[in-house]
């Protein structure tokens, strides 16, 4: 590649695979921001960024600044006097930032834009029951996900895959696509083409209430809702049982709809057959294959019937 100078924006371990590509090609990369380090787990221990960590072990320049706008940021920015800036999984740049390199600044989103806007496309996707997603390279606009168009392409979501098998089928087709970009922009190759109107489904971000389960709802939907937040960070559930006074909760990692002609009860209300585990929805029954009790690892199904009695899901 030549030597177009490059300030790479990322913190998850989805950005790395797009920064080892760039480095392995030789690329140069005249800076790597990343998020602060923070505080996490009872020690309260200092935690890096896959990006940093990888930087580090790179022997790349790290900058982490705590406020994107902060004039001692800027100036760090400035000096570099890099091209190009590529930003993945990270913050909103503010525009001060965005407009600084002279051949622009272009972000790689993990859906087929306009459809998926937001900070969870990946999962949406899946939740959503879609059966195809992808990957867009675009040049960054002042609102969010709105600029033009780069590079697109698209893979099917096969029905046993989840939130975390997509990502990483995501990550790795991003990445090559990411040097695809960078390439073409080099070479002065890109011929960029608006988002097109309408069919813009929103991703916003994960919370603990969007992924708890609705029993009423349709086993088809749910299931897909298990299959958007598995395995991480995972749909749950209250339980109900026999032999445990509290209720307690529960993660859900692995179910299938049961196509049976077995009577479904309320929405919750759990039947057991052999090892196997049933849950009423609002059309038929969702059968659990693996979860994780509340201070307990993830098991199948079948050795959580072993240690438990439960009779619904609330």
């Amino acid at each position: 590649m030549s030597k177009i100078k490059i300030v790479f924006f990322g913190t998850p371990e989805f950005a790395v695979e797009s920064l080892n590509k760039l480095v392995e090609s030789g690329a140069d990369i005249a800076a790597v921001v990343t998020m602060p380090d923070k505080l996490a787990g009872r020690g309260h221990k200092l935690i890096q960024s896959d990006v940093k960590k990888y930087a580090l072990e790179k022997g790349l320049r790290i900058l982490q600044p705590e406020k994107l706008k902060s004039p001692e940021f800027i100036l760090q920015l400035r000096e570099i006097n890099a091209d190009l800036f590529i930003v993945i999984a990270f913050r909103m740049l503010p525009e001060i930032v965005w407009k600084m390199p002279r051949l622009g600044t272009f972000n790689l989103h993990a859906s087929l834009l306009p459809k998926y806007r937001g900070a969870a496309p990946i999962n949406w996707a899946v939740i959503n029951g879609e059966t195809k997603t992808g990957v867009t390279t675009f040049f960054l606009k002042p609102e969010i996900d709105t600029g033009d168009i780069i590079q697109q392409r698209e893979i099917l979501i096969q029905p046993l895959d989840n939130v975390g098998s997509v990502h990483d089928k995501l990550m790795h087709l991003g990445a090559e696509m990411v040097l695809e970009t960078v390439k073409a922009i080099e070479n002065n190759m890109v011929h960029t083409i608006p988002q097109p109107k309408g069919n813009h489904i929103p991703a916003p971000k994960i919370f603990k209430e969007t992924c708890k389960i609705d029993w009423g709802k349709t086993a088809t939907e749910i299931h897909n809702l298990v299959r958007g937040l598995s395995p991480y960070p995972a749909a749950w559930t209250t339980m109900m049982d026999n032999k445990v006074i509290e209720p307690m909760d529960i993660k859900i990692f692995d179910t299938k709809v049961c196509n049976d002609n077995l009577l479904f009860g309320k929405p919750g209300e759990i039947t057991i057959l052999k090892d196997r585990l049933l849950v009423s929805t609002g059309d038929s029954h969702l059968e659990i294959l693996s979860l994780q009790p509340a201070g307990k690892k993830r098991m199948e199904a079948s050795a959580f019937l072993r240690g438990y009695n439960p009779v619904k899901f609330i």
